[in-house]
């Protein structure tokens, strides 16, 4: 029999967010999260939680911890979209399809307590979570953005009647393979074409005054993508303490238009997998060398975001971006890149990578359960 016991007290929440260093103890491509940034971003005190509701639960057989599961209700997707579901995320289960039944069932219960329609899931609190089951590539190590697990989760899931929502890519691209001239020569042509120009940071702080601006533009760029939901100003601010200490300012690169309004941006980030992986879920009191090691020598790169104004979309002004990302690469010994995952539909940034040589490695999907 299979007990599920509601995760509310901090001991609770600990096992929550500890259960998977078990689970994947012996898997060398999870990448296992910071424990303590973790705990903090289930705090219900944050402010991305004005807008959503969240139950975490843990799955017992015989008083030994077999699952997890987070299943909430994102209210801007809701009410605002007209989206009437229940999302879930954070599912961790042994091979047991006993327990993802019922860890299931507390998405399926919360939908029925709320008149809604559907569940989907893996998916976060919002967008800018992680999100999608990976279905291929099962033998690639995560990135920081990107979630791994074992090859039977979206064969359970099929087997409870689930379907296909969304789906994803990710590429892995040579920056080795890239034609330095030629985008030396299209960056050039777009720059006199359109007057636009590169701004560069040498500090984060620099960065700062910027990042807003940036997450306005991202709502502007997958504003018709059909998942996509508004990013709002308390969840920038709450992205902004997560992630800015883990970017440096060399993997930032923006386009501005001759009036200094940004129309175009990219955010990468050095490999952190593996020192990730090496912290074993702790910054202290040496994990965070590992980290520091990562961003000071790495031959391996993620696309975090990418965004482009719709108007200047397909004109090549991704041309200087790419340009100062080619050279920057090339200086700190970055050979290979992976992208961040990409809707199958999004054709638009799709083809941004074709020069690149794109290598398809991973696919991942959200699935749906009509209530």
């Amino acid at each position: 029999m299979i007990e599920i016991r509601e995760a509310k007290t901090e001991q609770e929440l600990k096992d929550f967010v500890k259960f998977p260093f078990s689970l994947y103890s012996k898997s060398p491509y999870w990448v296992p999260p910071i424990i303590k940034d973790e705990l903090k971003s289930f705090n219900l005190s944050n402010d991305i939680f004005k807008s959503v509701d969240v139950h975490f639960y843990l799955a017992y057989k015989q008083n030994k911890l077999v699952g997890r599961i987070a299943v909430c209700i994102n209210w801007t997707e809701v009410k605002e979209l007209n989206k009437p579901k229940v999302r879930f995320g954070w599912l961790e289960m042994i091979d047991d399809i006993e327990v993802t039944k019922a860890l299931i069932r507390k998405a399926e219960e919360l939908a029925i307590k709320h008149d809604l329609v559907y569940i989907e899931g893996p998916m976060g609190f919002s967008n800018m979570d992680k999100a999608g089951m990976l279905t291929e590539g099962f033998d690639q190590i995560a990135t920081m953005i990107g979630l791994y697990n074992h090859p039977y989760y979206p064969q359970h899931l099929e087997k409870l009647n689930f379907k296909t929502e969304a789906e994803w890519m990710e590429y892995k691209l040579d920056i080795t393979a890239f034609n330095p001239r030629k985008i030396n020569v299209m960056a050039e042509l777009i720059s006199q074409r359109y007057e636009v120009k590169l701004l560069k940071f040498k500090t984060i702080k620099q960065l700062v005054p910027y990042v807003d601006e940036m997450f306005a533009l991202l709502n502007k760029t997958y504003a018709d993508l059909q998942s996509f939901v508004p990013i709002q100003q308390f969840q920038i601010e709450h992205y902004k303490k997560q992630y800015l200490a883990f970017i440096h300012p060399d993997y930032i690169s923006c386009v501005m238009d001759k009036n200094n309004k940004m129309i175009a941006f990219s955010i990468t980030m050095p490999s952190f997998s593996k020192a990730f992986q090496k912290a074993n879920g702790k910054m202290f009191p040496f994990g965070f060398l590992h980290l520091l090691g990562a961003m000071k020598k790495n031959d391996r790169a993620e696309f975090y975001l990418i965004g482009i104004d719709p108007d200047y979309q397909n004109k090549g002004v991704n041309a200087l971006m790419f340009k100062e990302i080619y050279h920057n690469f090339m200086k700190k010994g970055v050979k290979h890149i992976e992208t961040n995952p990409l809707l199958l539909e999004n054709n638009k940034i799709q083809q941004l990578w074709k020069q690149f040589n794109p290598i398809i490695h991973k696919r991942r999907k959200t699935f749906r359960k009509d209530m």
